[in-house]
């Protein structure tokens, strides 16, 4: 397994600056509206929750800095980027977020297939972008509690920047989130309220007593700023490609803002001439799980499908209404992209064949990206495809356990005779 560009954590000076006024107005998705940075958080207060801003930069002015500040930050982590965040003053975590590795996937087919293995940061999942970028904004704004809906990743990845700040966590979760990560977001003190139901209803909680309480939420959908810390892994993979964007790009779907962050971020190299083209984005959602790719057959709007409840076994990927669904549908329209199912079963043998292949362990959710990418030929087109792995295998084990995969006894976790 060849490395692509893997780059040392250098502990170089971060520098630090007003970003945002490079950020030109905040443009909601659904009614058009285009506000004043400073004016307005969180999302549209016409559409409210029906709407999600974009944040525009002013490209013109940065297409021509972009590249050299690149070149005086020896850091090789999402901080890199800071000309392209909206932050003011951007927080040392002492925790290295982003600068994941690049792997290339030996097969035998004439496709090459590269893993972006982001379960290597902190908390074990590419939210830990968002999550550290909420934390600098919640910091630069004087809270003191931080709150988030999460089926598991995205609390853990709040739980963990905010122990860094000495903040308060609060995290909304569904009663049937993977042990492991309840476990783990625990351990690093924040409160879990339990939440009956799936996602959708630690979501509506959140935002309930987010509210009433005057906490920052970080909940993904509804704050749209998220979407800034997920692209930088954009910019990443064209930097370990040496400037250049790949054909396609595999993204695992549930709440829809990673594959929407991806989308964006190649977009702004685009039009900052960093990149040639983009690259078509190929949204990957569990079968029992998939608003997404009914909406985008059926080639009607983001708020008419029809609500179903989820059910996979790919617990960070289980959303029946998509919170981003807005981002997630412009960024397969626009890049010339499509939809894909995979079941469950499809995405357990990705978790070992992944594993096999590449010493990649990635939780179910993360593994649906590459079970897509091997049902739509990615290892036989003549083609350079990116697989992204949003998260660590160790965060779901149950689900792979019972699945039958690994040839194991659920009962006894021995294997069968």
């Amino acid at each position: 397994m060849q490395t692509i560009l893997a780059r040392k954590n250098f502990n170089g000076n971060l520098q630090t600056g007003n970003n945002i006024s490079r950020v030109m107005a905040l443009r909601c998705l659904n009614c058009l509206r285009e506000y004043e940075p400073l004016s307005i958080s969180y999302c549209c207060p016409v559409c409210e929750l029906s709407g999600s801003f974009d944040v525009i930069y002013n490209y013109d002015v940065l297409g021509a800095t972009f590249m050299n500040s690149l070149k005086e930050c020896d850091r090789f982590d999402m901080w890199r980027y800071q000309i392209l965040l909206p932050v003011q003053r951007p927080l040392r975590l002492n925790l290295h977020t982003g600068g994941s590795p690049l792997y290339e996937f030996e097969h035998s087919g004439c496709g090459q297939v590269l893993i972006k293995d982001d379960s290597r940061n902190p908390s074990g999942s590419l939210k830990d972008r968002a999550s550290a970028l909420a934390v600098a904004m919640a910091v630069n704004q004087g809270f003191s509690t931080v709150s988030a809906a999460s089926t598991g990743n995205a609390a853990a990845a709040l739980a963990c920047m905010c122990a860094t700040q000495n903040l308060e966590c609060i995290i909304f979760a569904p009663s049937k989130a993977p042990r492991e990560k309840l476990a783990q977001i625990k351990a690093y003190g924040a409160t879990v309220i339990e939440v009956s139901g799936g996602y959708d209803e630690a979501f509506d909680e959140c935002h309930r007593r987010s509210n009433e309480n005057g906490w920052y939420n970080r909940s993904t959908g509804f704050n749209s700023y998220m979407s800034e810390g997920k692209k930088t892994v954009a910019f990443e993979i064209c930097e370990q490609m040496g400037w250049r964007a790949p054909d396609k790009v595999f993204v695992p779907v549930g709440n829809g803002c990673i594959v929407g962050s991806v989308y964006k971020g190649f977009q702004e190299l685009f039009l900052m001439n960093c990149i040639d083209r983009m690259p078509k984005i190929i949204g990957v959602q569990a079968q029992g799980s998939d608003y997404m790719c009914r909406v985008w057959e059926a080639e009607i709007g983001p708020h008419t499908g029809k609500i179903i409840e989820s059910k996979t076994g790919a617990s960070s990927i289980s959303v029946a209404l998509p919170r981003d669904r807005i981002k997630a549908l412009r960024a397969i329209k626009d890049s010339g992209g499509q939809f894909i199912r995979v079941s469950d079963a499809e995405i357990y043998e990705g978790v070992v064949h992944l594993a096999c292949g590449s010493g990649v362990f990635a939780e179910p959710g993360a593994a649906a990206a590459f079970a897509g990418a091997k049902k739509l030929g990615a290892f036989s087109a003549e083609e350079t495809s990116v697989v992204l792995i949003t998260g660590s295998g160790l965060k779901d084990i149950s689900g792979l356990v019972n699945s039958g995969a690994l040839g194991i006894d659920p009962g006894s976790f021995r294997l069968k005779p």
